[in-house]
């Protein structure tokens, strides 16, 4: 793993726990030689994280559509900000650039980026690992749900274990570092009549 995408907040959230858990995840990304790959963005954690490699020497590019850039909300001192013309194009391009992916704490935005990527990994349209950064047990009611989820037979176990947990940045990176693509793939099964 050469890069790794990080998902999350354009805001710090209200508990300052969440901004040191993302300076902690950027000075792990840049201490083991990672290029992080983000939203570009100069605010809330998205800026956090992307400051805290830079500060321990790492490099990092960032993909921001350009209505963002122009609200002035991307961020100037980037070791590479691309501008992109849509949210579509930052998705696909950031995925392009990545090696696995990670959600740190973050909204609806952060949500939508990890299941869509996470969808992708199911379908096999990528063989790469994801995982979730679980400051202070922010994840752990989507770990239920996910669970139940799978219990409840509409995710295969296979499919749930592919994005991994942990609260521990290094934890995390080398889980991800370990992956192993799945041979199995997501099919529809045909009801039988």
């Amino acid at each position: 793993m050469k890069s790794v995408c990080v998902f999350c907040g354009s805001s710090p959230g209200n508990d300052p726990v969440h901004a040191e858990g993302a300076r902690a995840m950027g000075a792990e990304i840049a201490r083991r030689g990672l290029t992080l790959v983000y939203g570009g963005g100069a605010v809330g954690l998205m800026g956090i994280v992307a400051d805290a490699v830079l500060a321990a020497g790492g490099d990092v590019h960032g993909v921001i559509p350009r209505a963002l850039r122009e609200k002035e909300v991307g961020h100037n001192g980037l070791t590479r900000l691309e501008v992109v013309e849509t949210m579509h194009i930052r998705k696909a391009r950031m995925a392009e650039l990545s090696d696995g992916f990670v959600a740190m704490s973050g909204g609806i935005g952060t949500f939508e980026e990890i299941f869509e990527i996470w969808t992708w990994g199911q379908l096999g349209i990528h063989g790469k690992p994801l995982g979730f950064f679980n400051i202070a047990g922010f994840y752990d009611p989507l770990a239920a749900f996910l669970d139940n989820t799978a219990s409840a037979g509409f995710l295969r176990q296979a499919h749930r274990d592919m994005a991994m947990t942990e609260s521990e940045p290094a934890a995390l990176l080398d889980k991800m570092a370990a992956y192993k693509p799945l041979a199995q793939i997501k099919w529809v099964e045909k009801e039988e009549t």
